[in-house]
């Protein structure tokens, strides 16, 4: 059924994917690490618009990410060699195509990994960008990913749990 303005849905599920993210926006605020980024969204999304989805199951959420986050680490190390999608990029540069194909590997390895291990989660594939591309490549940063996904799907599962929508 699609929402319109005499719909409360619309307002409940924006007030849910926000709430959603607020606490990791405390998180950020309180620690200036980067708990929220920009595949979180989707997420968040999914869990308030379809949290009975198949693609909003917990272990779809955290494989594919998980999944995400390896394959960009992968990617940014082995392909692209510390180049970042935040730097200077001149057109035809070698790190400009290291990037490039960086950004393609890693997308390729998401999909493979999430197809093989059956934890098909499609915001997933733009974590493996964030990390693959360079905007946070680190071991560190993928812990941090990894954490703020956690802690969005524990969020979702006791909201699941306090509206009883998740059936």
């Amino acid at each position: 059924m699609t929402a319109t303005l005499r719909d409360d849905g619309w307002l409940r599920q924006s007030g849910r994917a926000g709430a959603l993210l607020s606490v990791l926006g405390a998180v950020v605020w309180l620690t200036g690490l980067p708990f929220l980024f920009p595949s979180l969204g989707p997420t968040a999304y999914l869990f308030a618009t379809r949290p009975a989805a198949p693609a909003s199951a917990a272990r779809r959420v955290v494989g594919g990410h998980a999944v995400g986050v390896g394959a960009g680490l992968l990617a940014a190390h082995a392909v692209a060699g510390g180049v970042a999608v935040t730097a200077s990029m001149a057109p035809g540069a070698p790190g400009t195509l290291r990037l490039a194909a960086s950004g393609v590997v890693a997308v390729v390895l998401t999909t493979a990994g999430m197809r093989a291990t059956d934890t098909g989660h499609a915001p997933a594939c733009a974590t493996t960008l964030i990390v693959g591309l360079g905007i946070l490549p680190s071991l560190r940063e993928g812990v941090i990913i990894l954490l703020a996904v956690g802690v969005l799907t524990v969020e979702q599962s006791l909201l699941v749990w306090v509206l009883g929508d998740g059936e």
